[in-house]
Parts: structure tokens; sequence; C-alpha cells
């Protein structure tokens, strides 16, 4: 860092994001991205919207909500729309944490939690995932602070069920429940509707998972339309153009073809399926994953020496060096023809004969 480098960041651990190595093609399977493009019309409407880049974007993104709120059933003061849902988790840290209202969410979840808690100065804490890496809904019961919760949990996928995030939000009546639902079009439930009942709840989304919007970067928040007011305080006074033309146009054509979307869900759900009775033939361990991603472990093989053995060979999958889970991978659901690579890769590496 340079001299300049203020000291209230001196112990800041920024985030990782899963590498984009451009030395090779390789089989991508270590950011959790769509392997589907967007509809074409999707496209088309962000292709057709750069012609009016020398204007602003519309601050409130009113056709955007519009549309989604009708896709929900909610109404447009019940949304806010974000760049990426990274940027509504970041507001949320700083709209409703402070020192006397801290942070709370699992030891082995999104790695970005604390990186919010740390650069915005607040205290967190951490509540340790059971042996088997869930999360146990109890742990969060009368929690004393503004509780993050990934659902379905990222790095594991294992998923809470609405009467579980119920028994979260009835016992904590004084403070938000943020559930970041980034991965819930794979097979979980949305507890979405019960923003209708508790005032304290924010459920995050994003275009980037399975409307495969990822580099559009678009995310939204659904809540009661105090908490969306204080989240918009806080926009306003950050980044009030956070959307910007052409992806608002990409979010509103996304949403007229969500047929398309949940179609291509269905068929990373049944390749998820496939590539976990294809990894158990081979040996491996896993989670009960609700998301688009598998992780897993070899008995025989360590982790991070499977990540090196599988890059070396053009497969990139995600290894993440702490302590309780440095023996799995976070491996990315792909298309039929990539998994099956996948599994040759595997088959290579252990030494199994086809």
């Amino acid at each position: 860092m340079s001299r300049f480098f203020s000291e209230k960041y001196a112990d800041l651990e920024p985030y990782v994001p899963g590498e984009q190595p451009q030395d090779r093609v390789y089989v991508k399977l270590n950011t959790n991205e769509n392997p589907f493009p967007p509809h074409p019309a999707v496209t088309d409407a962000a292709q057709a919207e750069s012609r009016r880049l020398n204007l602003y974007s519309d601050p409130e993104c009113w056709e955007l909500r519009r549309a989604m709120a009708k896709r929900i059933g909610l109404s447009e003061d019940q949304l806010i729309m974000t760049n990426g849902s990274d940027e509504i988790l970041n507001f949320a840290f700083m709209a409703f944490c402070d020192l006397h209202t801290p942070a709370v969410f699992a030891d082995i979840t999104y790695a970005f939690y604390p990186v919010f808690a740390q650069i915005n100065q607040v205290p967190f804490r951490e509540i340790p995932v059971k042996e088997d890496l869930r999360v146990d809904p109890k742990d969060y019961y009368q929690a004393a602070g503004t509780i993050f919760i990934a659902n379905p949990n990222a790095p594991t996928g294992y998923a809470l069920t609405r009467e579980e995030m119920e028994g979260i939000l009835e016992q904590n009546p004084y403070n938000v429940v943020v559930v970041d639902e980034a991965y819930v079009d794979f097979g979980a439930e949305s507890i979405a509707p019960l923003v209708r009942e508790y005032d304290n709840l924010l459920v995050v989304q994003t275009f980037s998972k399975s409307r495969s919007l990822a580099g559009g970067r678009l995310g939204f928040g659904i809540g009661n339309q105090e908490i969306i007011r204080d989240l918009e305080a806080v926009r306003y006074s950050v980044n009030p153009y956070n959307v910007n033309r052409m992806t608002a146009a990409a979010g509103v054509a996304c949403l007229e073809y969500d047929d398309y979307n949940r179609k291509n869900s269905l068929v990373i759900q049944d390749n998820r399926r496939w590539t976990e009775r294809a990894l158990r033939k081979l040996g491996f361990e896993m989670t009960e994953s609700m998301a688009n991603f598998v992780f897993v472990r070899h008995p025989d093989v360590e982790g991070e020496t499977l990540y090196r053995e599988a890059k070396k060979r053009g497969v990139l999958i995600r290894h993440f060096n702490v302590e309780r889970i440095r023996d799995y991978n976070r491996i990315t659901i792909g298309t039929r023809e990539q998994m099956e690579q996948l599994i040759e890769t595997f088959k290579e590496i252990l030494g199994v004969k086809a």
C-alpha cells in the first residue's frame, strides 16, 4: 500500500474473486456463472439503449422496477434495483449495522460479508456452521444484531426451509434479517412473499445466476416500504445512477422472457444431478446443494491438489484455503458437455481407467 492509504483500512482483507486466467481456453467452472447466454432479445435491448449513452440512466429504474414488481407480485415501492446484489448487500451493512448493532453471519458463507463489515467499520460476529457444514437456524435466535444469511448458502449449497427462516425472523423482531437468495432459483424456495408479514425482512436477489446477466451487474432488494426507503437514502448518497441504461434495458427484456431463464435453470438442475451421480461413482463426497454448483471432496486427494491438477488440464474449479473446508472444492454446474469433460479430467487425476 502507498504511504497515503488511510490507517482505518490497515487491516482490511479484500474479497478475492474467482480467478480469470487468460493464458489458455479453460472449462470455466469456478465462478458460478450461467453457461447459457441471455435470450437474444436481452442483448438486442441493451444494444438499442446504447445509442442513448450520452444521457444519464433513470435513477429510479422505474420501468425495471415496474416489470419486476409485476413478475413477483409486489409493489414498486417494495423494490430497490442495484449494481449487482453486492451493492445492495453493502448498502445493508451501511444502513442497518453500526457500533451498537453488529453484523451476524456464518463462519462458512459468502466471503464478502466480513469484507463489507470491515470496509464499513462495523463489528461482526461469525456463527460456526455445524460439523456437517449446515446452518442451524436456532443459532440465530435472539442474535442481537443484523443477520446476513445466504440461502442457499455459498459455498456449501445447503438451503434452509421457509419455516426455518420464519423462525429466525420471529426470534429477531428488533433487527433486520437480510436473506441473500443469489442461488434460490436452482431448487430452493424464496421467502420474498414474507415481506408482507415481516417488517424486519430484506431479501436480496440477482440477475447474475439464473438470468445469465453476471456481466450486466444487476441486483435487487425486496422489503417493506420503510426498509426500501432506508436503502434508497443510502443509494442516493453514494451512487444515484447505479444501474446503467444498457443494463436496465437488458433487465426489462430479461423479465419479459423469464420462461427462457426458468428452462435454463431446470437444465442446470438436471446437470447438477447428473454430475453428483458421476462424482459419487468416483468416490467423491458432497453436500446437498440447492444451487448451481456442487461442493465436493475426495478422501484420497487433497482439495488444493485436485484444484491444481484440474487447472493443469484446462478445467477451473474453486478452492478455498480456509481451515474447515480446505478439503473441498466448489464446482460450478455448466453444460452437460462441460460436466462430462470435468468427469473425464477427474478420472485422469484419480487414475481411473475409462
